[in-house]
């Protein structure tokens, strides 16, 4: 089945491209296929985002190695109770503890309970779990009260966590979290409300925070069990205020800065194994993990910002914008393959390319809205390199074409030319009909056939070849084309294949197709000289030349095509070259060639060369006479 031929043009092929790139991608990542490297790119725009300071609501108490082997592990009631005490004196707005204490751990256990009951701004952990993770509940004095918060978190395949949550639930009750029970501490509980636009979401002081959905940004089938939100790590990599477990039992002078602050407690032991992965655990560092306590903080400080209006949760795209966006890149990517016209040049425009679309990714993070970053990447190089590279087979087809039609029968200069100028010669894969005026040169041996009836058939061929090549080189030399060779006749044309638009330059083609025909007069008398002392036939030639309009263009199939011209001034200058006429022969003295020529033909020639009129003949097959002169020479004084 043929295909249309607009479906074949490479502004169609391109779009055609750039929409099966989309859809490949769009398999690829429904599919989950994209999901890891999505990730990595939105780890590295978080990464690359400006130092922050550390929050200064926020501060941390790091139960470290060397306390755990001082105070023991786990810490004793005592010493928690102790630590507490010493930490309600500085007057924080709230104290979360994430250590879990589901069960006591004598001694201290009464001193424990009660400072618990003392001071109100005591959160303590607990975990909500799971079915295949059972939950652990807070300290029993807390239960049932507002004053726990679990520390579950969401981890994404690889155990990196991108992922906050605000709740909890099962059939039974809700569950807040650590991170929201201390900075509703901090804000009061009546920072907490429903959005009034839709009851189903939460707001939190001045922020309204829509809840992940399970396909949101570049996830698929994501967990979204409770009511997530993307972690900004906003203030990283700073660190907060931090004492040691051991400072705050011994009275370090600077804990009054710890006055209306946020203060969490938990380890920062590695023996624990409580720590995380994060979009900031990348590079060569030893550990780039992030410990529990450490984290906790970080969605408290982000919290906190919510409520104060400071920022905004992390936003991403629907999925018709997204599927859109990725789409324009696609066409971006078919469109600089294409207009590269090669891999190479592609490659350039493709780096340029990524650099915008990742400075516009990274310039979206910072402004909090997660947009797809390498979906759009994969469809801007595989649109633009499957452009590119169609787009250059396309143009070396056309190219091998048009040079296979014109590197033999025009300069290098020339063919060079036409290459770029291609879009006025070809269309559609092969060169375009031109209506254009040019000046027709045939040729014929006189008594070819009885020359031919007295030579060998090698010998014709090479004798053949002889005259054909010389006469070849002449018409090269007066920048004409050898149209074509019929038995022993000879078409040259001077004119194409680039249309002649001014008089002068028709003046001038008509002008190099007369000296041409002089110059194969003085090639045939040179050849005759040596076919003589060789043996061989000399001979004469009839040369008709005209003038005229005709149609330049390619005849033939695809797999043998030819570059020719037709119309009424082939036709007449043929006539002209077979005219017979008393008188008119080519036997004068001195001369191997009759020229004859037409007056449209003459009339541009002005006074550069010497003619003879013939008379005003009607030649065969037409019905209006023309007039014929015949070329003597050049005039004196004219190359």
């Amino acid at each position: 089945m043929r295909v249309p031929k607009a479906l074949t043009h490479p502004v169609v092929v391109c779009a055609l491209i750039a929409h099966v790139v989309l859809g490949l991608i769009a398999v690829a990542r429904e599919s989950g296929g994209l999901v890891a490297l999505e990730l990595i790119a939105y780890d590295l725009s978080l990464r690359a985002r400006p130092a922050a300071v550390s929050d200064p609501r926020i501060a941390v108490v790091q139960v470290t190695e060397a306390d755990i082997h001082h105070y023991g592990f786990p810490l004793s009631d005592e010493k928690l109770a102790e630590a507490l005490e010493r930490l309600s004196e500085q007057r924080p707005r709230a104290i979360g503890v994430d250590i879990y204490r589901d069960v006591t751990v004598p001694p201290g256990a009464a001193r424990l309970d009660a400072i618990m009951r003392k001071e109100r701004g005591i959160v303590w952990v607990s975990k909500f779990g799971d079915a295949d993770h059972p939950g652990l509940p807070p300290p029993r004095v807390l239960a049932d009260s507002y004053r726990s918060g679990f520390n579950d978190l969401m981890d994404d395949p690889g155990g990196t966590v991108r992922r906050g949550l605000l709740f909890l639930n099962d059939d039974r009750s809700v569950a807040f979290s650590l991170p929201l029970r201390l900075a509703l501490r901090y804000f009061g509980a009546s920072s907490l409300k429903s959005d009034s636009t839709n009851q189903d979401h939460a707001r939190l002081g001045a922020t309204t925070v829509v809840p992940l959905e399970a396909s949101d940004g570049s996830y698929v089938g994501a967990d979204a069990r409770g009511y997530q939100f993307l972690l900004d790590f906003g203030d990283m990599p700073g660190a907060y205020l931090s004492f040691t477990l051991a400072q705050v039992l011994n009275g370090d002078a600077r804990l009054s800065s710890l006055r209306d602050r946020i203060v969490l407690i938990g380890s920062t032991a590695k023996s624990v194994n409580d720590f995380f992965y994060t979009p900031y655990s990348a590079g060569l560092g030893p550990d780039q993990r992030m410990y529990g306590v450490e984290l906790h903080a970080r969605v408290a400080s982000q919290l906190l910002r919510f409520i104060a209006g400071e920022s905004r949760p992390v936003r991403t795209l629907s999925d018709k914008i997204e599927y859109a966006w990725i789409w324009l890149w696609c066409l971006a990517g078919a469109l600089a393959g294409g207009i590269g016209h090669s891999i190479w040049r592609f490659f350039a425009t493709g780096v340029l390319g990524l650099l915008v679309l990742a400075g516009g990714a990274y310039t979206a993070i910072l402004d909090g809205l997660w947009i797809p970053a390498v979906p759009p990447a994969l469809g801007f190089v595989g649109a633009g390199a499957l452009a590119a590279a169609y787009i250059s087979g396309h143009f070396r087809k056309e190219q091998e074409l048009l040079m296979n039609l014109f590197s033999r029968r025009v300069s290098t200069d020339v063919a060079t030319h036409m290459w770029r100028e291609r879009e006025l010669f070809m269309d559609g894969g092969r060169p375009k009909s031109q209506e254009l005026v040019a000046t027709v040169l045939a040729t014929d041996i006189e008594g070819f056939t009885t020359i031919s009836e007295r030579l060998e058939p090698p010998q014709l061929m090479q004798w053949l070849n002889e005259y054909m090549e010389a006469m070849a080189r002449q018409v090269s030399a007066h920048q004409g084309i050898v149209d074509k060779y019929i038995g022993d006749a000879v078409m040259a044309v001077f004119g194409i294949p680039i249309a002649r638009r001014l008089e002068t330059e028709i003046a001038r083609d008509a002008e190099n197709a007369v000296r041409c025909a002089l110059a194969m007069d003085m090639e045939i008398l040179r050849l005759n000289r040596e076919w003589t002392v060789r043996g061989l036939p000399p001979i004469g030639m009839r040369a008709g030349i005209f003038t005229g309009p005709l149609v330049a263009g390619s005849l033939g199939s695809a797999e043998r095509l030819e570059y020719t011209v037709i119309g009424d001034t082939v036709n007449t200058a043929f006539r002209l070259e077979s005219l017979q006429l008393d008188g008119v022969g080519s036997t004068e003295i001195g001369r191997a060639a009759r020229i004859l020529i037409g007056e449209s033909t003459r009339a541009l020639l002005g006074d550069r060369f010497l003619t003879r009129p013939v008379g005003e003949i009607a030649l065969k097959g037409k019905d209006r006479k023309i007039m014929v002169h015949r070329v003597i020479g050049a005039a004196e004084g004219t190359i």
